[in-house]
């Protein structure tokens, strides 16, 4: 029950049906998941060690805050790291992992980012995305950078939910996933990484153009 309370909490925080910095109601989850007052517990304990949730002390848990200072540190980070496991893929990578690329993207752009013409994130494109991202960096010959590399993913994936409104007005999402794609499958390494990096970016430059994440003193 621990990880249905684990899955359930995770994906309702990375699809934003519980925002950035939403105080999480522990009765109100148990009541509306049928799941054990114990298992919520340990699934927040479990989603604050992954830093996607905060613990307050006498206060519960609330859902973690997206800052600029936060997005402008992860996504550098980020860049660093897609783009090695990328350059490592594209040189390890063989034709199970083109095939991982060519499905994958496909599918992808079969999908909507929002549903309907509400600004609520399509949970199937969220796992998708998630796919087609992991698939550009399957081939990449160190455990340890995709590791890390999963973790940013995740800690990322708030901040891609908050932009996603404007993300149907200010970017073509296909165009980019397909430039990925076709660089990475062209074995074209500066033209994938220059692709990865603005793909990365474009993400910041968006929410601080709409003035979405908020600088909060320390």
């Amino acid at each position: 029950m621990t990880l249905q309370a684990y899955e359930l909490l995770r994906s309702e925080i990375l699809t934003g049906v519980m925002p950035a910095d939403a105080k999480i109601n522990i009765s109100e989850t148990v009541a509306r998941s049928g799941l054990s007052l114990g298992s919520v517990r340990e699934a927040l304990s479990r989603l604050t060690s992954e830093g996607l949730v905060v613990a307050e002390t006498n206060k519960g848990f609330r859902v973690a805050p997206i800052t600029l200072e936060d997005l402008e540190d992860l996504t550098r980070t980020r860049v660093l790291i897609e783009c090695a496991c990328l350059s490592s893929a594209i040189e390890n990578g063989d034709l199970q992992w083109e095939s991982g690329i060519v499905s994958t993207q496909f599918e992808l752009s079969r999908l909507s980012l929002l549903l309907d013409t509400s600004d609520t994130v399509n949970a199937r494109w969220t796992e998708v995305h998630a796919r087609f991202h992991a698939a550009l960096v399957a081939g990449c010959n160190s455990p340890w950078l995709l590791k890390i590399r999963e973790m940013l993913y995740t800690q990322a994936e708030r901040y891609r939910v908050a932009t996603a409104p404007y993300d149907r007005m200010k970017r073509d999402l296909d165009a980019e996933h397909k430039e990925l794609a076709d660089a990475a499958l062209a074995r074209d390494i500066p033209r994938a990484t220059a692709a990865m990096r603005d793909h990365l970016t474009r993400t910041k430059q968006i929410l601080i153009e709409a003035k979405v994440a908020k600088v909060k003193s320390a």
